[in-house]
């Protein structure tokens, strides 16, 4: 017989809450998230470091668990939402508006998609979950656009234009406008689907 599942504790709820919303606070604010630690959000939520590793495991874990709380209104909109985003939009406008989502969410969470990003280096990156979602996402509305050979490789590619470190390196280093990088990758993403 299964074992009943245990009820998370209100204080433990009330914690994880705290927790986020004091990383979430940090990482808007600061210059370095790298340099973040756990004893300084701990500090930052009124918590103990010890409650801060019991709840999110490790630094990447924390960083997981608030990239996907602030990820959570785009994926409604994605799964649910009116035109361009949600289902029903035909997929060569679909796409586009997909991969704008991406972009415009890391333009304005760069900081935490960045460090996230960093954590999961290399290969872990693309087994990541955020990032397992998006390209099964993209791929199956690919896969609806006749003609298109390799939707798997072609949602690798386009999601290959919205990395952090990219983002970072036009927005950031290069100073390239939003406007301009949601334009350009429109373009991009048009072409492709355009075939």
């Amino acid at each position: 017989m299964p074992e009943p599942e245990r009820k998370t504790r209100k204080d433990a709820v009330r914690n994880q809450l705290a927790v986020l919303e004091a990383a979430d606070a940090l990482f808007a604010r600061s210059q370095s998230p790298e340099d973040l630690t756990m004893a300084d959000v701990a500090a930052a939520a009124g918590v103990g470091k010890g409650t801060v590793f019991r709840a999110f495991g490790d630094r990447a874990g924390l960083l997981r668990a608030l990239y996907e709380a602030r990820l959570e209104p785009v994926r409604e909109a994605v799964e649910a939402g009116p035109p361009p985003l949600g289902p029903g939009t035909p997929p060569q406008e679909r796409v586009p508006a997909l991969l704008d989502a991406v972009l415009c969410f890391k333009l304005d969470n760069r900081r935490l998609a960045l460090a996230l990003e960093a954590s999961g280096g290399g290969a872990a990156l693309y087994q990541a979950e955020h990032y397992e979602r998006w390209h099964g996402l993209l791929r199956s509305v690919l896969e609806e656009i006749p003609g298109l050979t390799d939707p798997g490789f072609t949602a690798h590619a386009l999601l290959a234009a919205t990395r952090a470190d990219l983002v970072e390196r036009l927005a950031g280093q290069d100073g390239v406008p939003r406007e301009d990088l949601r334009a350009r990758l429109a373009r991009y993403a048009a072409r492709i689907v355009a075939g």
